[in-house]
């Protein structure tokens, strides 16, 4: 079924798995796998707020009002692109593409989460994989950014087997307590010399216009 909003259209499929538009009906299929609670495991992933630090029911709620605030404040000038990640027609986690000033600078950043039932088995590297696809080979974007707090391997592992370079150092706070971030960056020409043949967008050329790209 088409949706009248374009970017809840928009769909990334891989070999493994497919990046679909976070739609409602999407989010509740989730709504389980938030409630049973995604920070499980030392050393926490996530920096300060987050509603996965939160308690149930106030855990689920703050989860979809930031998506549905993040929906409602996309202009040209800032933008997020919220993806429900599905692996055998099974939503497994999200995978979310954020941008500032696109149309000048044509920098992106990548954020996501899995089912701790889902780690360990590739998915995070394929679904950064295809979220880079939609950012270069469907917008057009010039560089794409990434960090993580520097003890959180898995996903500076993604990171690294990307091409990405280390791209320094800053601080944020994680329950309340200063932590060392490890910045990324990916340029387009690093990118171009991996490119995967195998990964096939639709729904983009509709959702260009809202996100004020000519």
């Amino acid at each position: 079924m088409a949706h009248t909003y374009p970017p809840l259209n928009v769909e990334i499929r891989t070999p493994r798995l497919t990046l679909a538009g976070a739609t409602d009906e999407l989010l509740e299929r989730l709504v389980p796998v938030v409630r049973a609670g995604i920070a499980d495991v030392e050393p926490l992933p996530f920096d300060d707020p987050i509603s996965f630090y939160a308690d149930s029911p106030e855990r689920e709620w703050q989860w979809l009002q930031s998506i549905w605030r993040g929906r409602g404040r996309v202009t040209p000038d800032a933008w997020r692109l919220y993806f429900a990640v599905l692996v055998d027609g099974e939503a497994v986690g999200m995978q979310d593409l954020t941008a500032s000033n696109f149309t000048r600078f044509g920098t992106v950043s990548t954020s996501s989460w899995l089912a701790p039932g889902s780690r360990g088995r590739g998915l995070g590297t394929e679904m950064r994989a295809a979220i880079l696809h939609l950012a270069f080979a469907g917008l057009g974007a010039r560089e794409a950014g990434s960090d993580a707090f520097v003890d959180n391997e898995a996903s500076n592992r993604v990171s690294r087997g990307l091409g990405y370079e280390p791209n320094g150092t800053d601080w944020d706070t994680r329950r309340g307590e200063a932590a060392r971030i490890q910045q990324w960056r990916l340029t387009r020409e690093t990118w171009e010399r991996t490119r995967r043949d195998d990964i096939h967008l639709s729904g983009v050329r509709e959702c260009l216009p809202v996100l004020g790209i000519g």
